[in-house]
């Protein structure tokens, strides 16, 4: 196994594993600084609790950025890349286009099962709707801005991942609505984002870098749809009972508009 893979393996398993054990509220572990002072990170987290959230996507932004520009990065991208196709050149197949919407799918059918999540039809497909316009807003404008080749060549729009940035939104928009009935129902729609991820540079679509970042985006999305949703439908509706809801929309470099009426 080259470096290359091992490194894959590594933020894979990162990308995957940290925002699902999140859910499971394991007390931090006490450390201590260097002037032997005891550090408790769970009132740390509390005092922080608006931005803690934020960090773990923050971070995989962060690492696909400086991917952008870091040599040693790169040369993980290019292994990756070889590891996965050039080696190995194959047909690609299209699992990616149907695997980034099944964690928001899944939503609605567990619905319509009888598993009931945190929030009425209304109310989860607006946060849905926000947090998609939310995602392909920003990664577009990155694309435009960033003008990365694909490792195909067939475009220079290819940071970051759009179809990893779904994928994850998706995994936390299912994470939030069914984390108090289990924290399983997170962490799957997390391996299928991740799974995700894997299809688009196998696929020789996307680099590395792009693939961690679009999940990053993806996940702060949903996150800042979650926050900011109450306080739209406030501003919006005024409080009064409505059966007709209009939201923004964005998909594929088109603005839109959508709406839901409850008959």
């Amino acid at each position: 196994m080259t470096a290359g893979i091992k490194g894959y393996t590594f933020l894979l398993s990162f990308v995957l594993i940290v925002p699902s054990f999140a859910q499971l509220n394991v007390t931090p572990l006490t450390v201590y600084d260097s002037a032997a002072k005891k550090i408790d990170w769970t009132t740390a987290a509390k005092k922080h609790k608006w931005f803690s959230p934020y960090i773990m996507p923050a971070m995989l932004i962060g690492y696909g950025l400086t991917g952008l520009e870091n040599d040693g990065l790169q040369n993980l991208n290019f292994e990756i890349k070889e590891e996965l196709y050039t080696e190995h050149i194959h047909r690609n197949n299209h699992l990616d286009n149907y695997l980034q919407f099944s964690p928001a799918l899944a939503v609605y059918s567990l619905n319509v099962l009888g598993i009931k999540g945190r929030h009425n039809f209304i109310d989860r497909t607006g946060i849905y709707l926000l947090s998609n316009l939310i995602l392909n807003t920003t990664c577009q404008v990155t694309k435009t801005i960033t003008h990365i080749q694909r490792p195909d060549g067939s475009s220079f729009t290819s940071f970051p991942s759009g179809h990893t940035s779904e994928a994850f939104a998706s995994a936390e928009f299912l994470r939030q609505e069914y984390r108090d009935v289990s924290p399983w129902y997170g962490i799957a729609g997390y391996a299928v984002a991740a799974t995700t991820g894997y299809f688009r540079m196998y696929n020789n679509k996307h680099w590395l870098s792009d693939v961690v970042a679009g999940a990053g985006v993806g996940i702060i999305s949903t996150k800042i749809s979650y926050w900011v949703y109450p306080h739209l439908k406030k501003v919006l509706f005024k409080n009064k009972a409505s059966d007709t809801y209009v939201m923004p929309s964005y998909s594929n470099g088109s603005f839109g508009v959508g709406m839901l009426k409850v008959f």
